[in-house]
């Protein structure tokens, strides 16, 4: 039985699945046009006509894989509830023992970024846009009186910096705690960014009052 006929953005998303897999099995710098055209059993030709370099294939995947995070990102922080629960939600999926993005295609795209312009471009674009979701969020939830937090796109900076950190010791040093520690670790920090540095996010701030 032949191959459905796909339309030509159809293929494309494909490939461009099939590349992301690629990169976290194989690593950015090992990934080869072959090895993506051998997962879906096609040839090098049409992945080329579709991406003509490796290079502008792989920068594609990164942007097809950072799209989708921050559409997954953009809906926990949308929901219908307090600030301190979206930002809870959203720490704890982006956290290395949470469903975000598989953290080795990450950290092999910040190291590819340093030798290329293109991934480069895409990781700091994603980056500007995860904070800015996140300082959107922080700085409505201070708005509203759930917390306390001067500087919400500094939270975010500080916040994002210390979950990605961890995800590198996690996933590149294969650390041993267990996820309620990381899962407790990333809550305290949150509770630190929004004024709450003895308790967890969702508790009242210092000096606040108690029913």
């Amino acid at each position: 039985m032949g191959r459905v006929r796909l339309s030509v953005a159809e293929r494309r998303e494909e490939l461009l699945r099939a590349a992301v897999e690629q990169i976290e099995a194989r690593g950015v710098a090992a990934v080869r046009i072959a090895d993506v055209a051998s997962a879906l059993g096609v040839s090098n030709a049409l992945v080329l006509y579709h991406f003509s370099t490796k290079e502008k294939l792989v920068a594609a995947a990164f942007a097809y894989a950072a799209e989708g995070d921050l559409a997954h990102l953009r809906r926990l922080l949308g929901r219908r509830t307090t600030a301190v629960r979206r930002l809870r939600a959203a720490v704890h999926w982006y956290a290395p023992t949470g469903r975000a993005k598989g953290w080795r295609l990450w950290i092999e795209g910040w190291a590819a970024a340093l030798r290329e312009p293109a991934l480069r471009e895409v990781a700091q674009d994603l980056d500007r846009q995860w904070k800015a979701a996140l300082t959107g969020v922080i700085a409505e939830g201070a708005a509203a009186g759930e917390f306390r937090c001067a500087d919400p796109a500094a939270a975010a900076w500080r916040l994002t910096a210390f979950l990605d950190g961890l995800a590198v010791q996690m996933t590149a040093y294969a650390a041993t705690y267990p996820r309620a520690t990381l899962l407790s670790w990333a809550d305290e920090a949150l509770a630190r960014e929004l004024g709450h540095p003895d308790g967890t996010p969702g508790s009242p701030p210092p000096g606040a009052a108690r029913a």
